[in-house]
Order: structure tokens, then sequence, then C-alpha cells
């Protein structure tokens, strides 16, 4: 492992040096000028290369992870931590990115594809559900940095192609794998889940939604694309809300809406002012495709990535804070405040 640490560690560093990604040398408030005319060294700024993010809170500190941009390794997944969502690092000495999960460390399914992850805790385990050779895995950790590994290497479904994993236990202690599966193209599901054993219920698989309105189509980059994916499920005041992103991520016009019901299982009615997020909105391309959270101080959030300068293949890191309003029938309408979006960056 400390042999593996270093060369990764190493690779990243000169991978920073040549990507003419921007770096700000400029102190941080409080720091600069020593005595005798001395400086202290700043610590550099970089942008935050994931695509398909998702923060999960632990004990008062932001954790950030999602899928491999910007020189990272292509097998595995690698993690951030924060104080304040603004100013990120990699919590340990010479990390720039801590690697949390890897094929190369530990047993996990897959060698390609490691795509959108979730985090999970549940008593003293942590769950780390994410996709691999296009199927959802599940591994688990005594530490919210893992390392995360598997007892077998295996996906929960190997029956059919499916992706993008989110897991959410209701009130009554009952879990719901969220996924997209490939059935006439990628489609929203949910079923009955057992954290314990990483099994599925079959019997209860359940399509949430299906394409029907004209911004989940916009056709920029591929019209014959049927893509909706990226779920994150929240339950407010007796609520389901199901966020959900629609457009193949290589369209600009990518973009994120959300759904609500009174079970689990839907059935689901589509929120009328979607979508909520979208280039028009937030003034960035290829905007989605992310997890919404509660910060520290209650409100909540969601982050998401957009394309870099203009290039889909190379996706980074916002946040936004969510506005939710009441609505006559019990309802949220939900919207976001785009005046108030971060940048994170991290600190190496």
């Amino acid at each position: 492992m400390t042999t593996l640490k270093y060369i990764w560690t190493a690779a990243l560093l000169l991978t920073f040096a040549s990507c003419g990604a921007s770096n700000d040398n400029n102190p941080l408030p409080g720091e600069g000028g020593g005595e005798g005319g001395g400086t202290t060294p700043a610590p550099r700024k970089q942008n935050i290369f994931y695509a398909d993010p998702t923060i999960f809170l632990d004990n008062g500190t932001y954790y950030l992870s999602g899928t491999a941009q910007g020189g990272q390794p292509s097998q595995g997944f690698t993690a951030l931590q924060s104080d304040n969502l603004q100013e990120w690092t990699s919590g340990t000495e010479g990390d720039i990115y801590r690697l949390i999960l890897s094929p190369s460390a530990g047993a996990t399914w897959g060698t390609t594809g490691f795509w959108a992850p979730q985090w999970f805790k549940d008593g003293g385990t942590y769950y780390f559900l994410y996709t691999a050779n296009e199927k959802v895995a599940i591994a688990r950790a005594d530490a919210v940095t893992g390392l995360f590994t598997q007892k077998e290497a295996r996906p929960i479904d190997a029956s059919v192609g499916n992706i993008d994993p989110f897991l959410f236990k209701d009130d009554d202690g009952t879990y719901y794998l969220y996924h997209v599966r490939f059935t006439n193209g990628n489609v929203l599901w949910t079923a009955r889940f057992d954290p314990q054993t990483g099994a599925l219920d079959a019997a209860t698989l359940t399509q949430c939604l299906e394409l029907t309105e004209p911004w989940e189509r916009m056709g920029n980059y591929d019209p014959a694309a049927k893509v909706m994916e990226g779920p994150t499920v929240v339950k407010w005041d007796g609520v389901y809300y199901l966020f959900y992103s629609a457009n193949h991520y290589k369209d600009p016009d990518y973009a994120v809406g959300y759904a609500t019901a009174t079970s689990p299982l839907g059935p689901w009615t589509k929120y009328e002012g979607n979508p909520i997020l979208r280039r028009d909105i937030v003034s960035e391309e290829g905007a989605g495709h992310g997890d919404v959270f509660q910060a520290k101080d209650g409100e909540y959030y969601y982050v998401y990535h957009v394309w870099t300068d203009g290039n889909p293949d190379r996706r980074q890191v916002r946040i936004v804070p969510l506005v939710r309003q009441m609505g006559a029938d019990g309802i949220y309408k939900i919207s976001v405040d785009a005046d108030r979006i971060i940048t994170p960056y991290m600190l190496y």
C-alpha cells in the first residue's frame, strides 16, 4: 500500500503540473508575510475534477467523491474532505486525492468504468455504492475514508446493465436501491434491498419514470439518446422527492428535475416547473448528475458537475443551495439559488 500510495501521488502531481488547470498562489486570508520580511508559502488551489459528484457529512466533516477526472486513476475512487464546502484537502499528508477504493488495493468488483458513487452509513458500518463494468456494486469499511472492500468481488445484479446507485432507507427501516437499468435506454428503477447480504429483491423491481417531457431529450448531442440517470431520493414531511438528470452528459443542456410520490415505489409525479438546474439557470454547460445533501447549518444543497472549458469529458464540481417553498398541496416547489453557487477548490 505504501508503494502504491506514493507512486500514485507522484503521478497526480506530475499531471497537475502539466494539465494547465488554474492555480492561485495568492495567500488565503490570514496568511502571507512573516516577521523580518519573510513569507509563508501559500497553499496552491486546484479546481476539483469529479463527474457525478456526491457529498457526505459525517461527524462534522464533509466528504466528496465522484467519477475520476483530470488525471486521476481510472480504476477506483478517491475522496476529499472539508469543513466549509469551499476549501477541500485529502486530509492526509502528502496526498492530493485520497484513494478509498481500488481493485489494486483490496477485493472489489470491476476493472473499468468506475462511476457515480454514494456513501451510506448504517450503525458503525460505512457502505460505498458504485458502478463498474456497467454493473452496480457495494463495498464496506469501518471508516468513511475506506479502504472499501467486498468479501466477494461481485456486482449486486448481473442480469442486465445497471449503473448510478442510490441507497435510501425509509422510516420503517426498509432499504430501496434506486438505479439506472438499460431497458429501452437509461431508465430509472428501484427495488427493495438488503445491504447486509447485498441482495436485490427482484420481485419488487419497479420502474420509476420514463421520458415524457421536451427538456428531457434536447438532442443537441444525440437525438436518439434516451437518458435518465443520477437518481437521489429524499423524504420531506412524508413526501418522497426523486431528483434525476436527463439528456446525455455530452449535451450542453444536460439538466436536473425532480418528481414526487407518497410511496418509495411510486407512482411518481414530475414537477411542472422542471428542469430546476440547466445551463440557462446556472450559466455553465452540461450541468447535472449530482446529489442532495444537508449541510451543517441545516440547509439543503445540490452538488453537481459542469463542463470544463466546453469539454464534457473534463468535468468539475459545483455546489448550489436548494430553495424549498411549501405549496398548498403539501409538496415543496424546489428551485436552486443560482446567486450563491459555490465553486469548490482543492488546497495542496
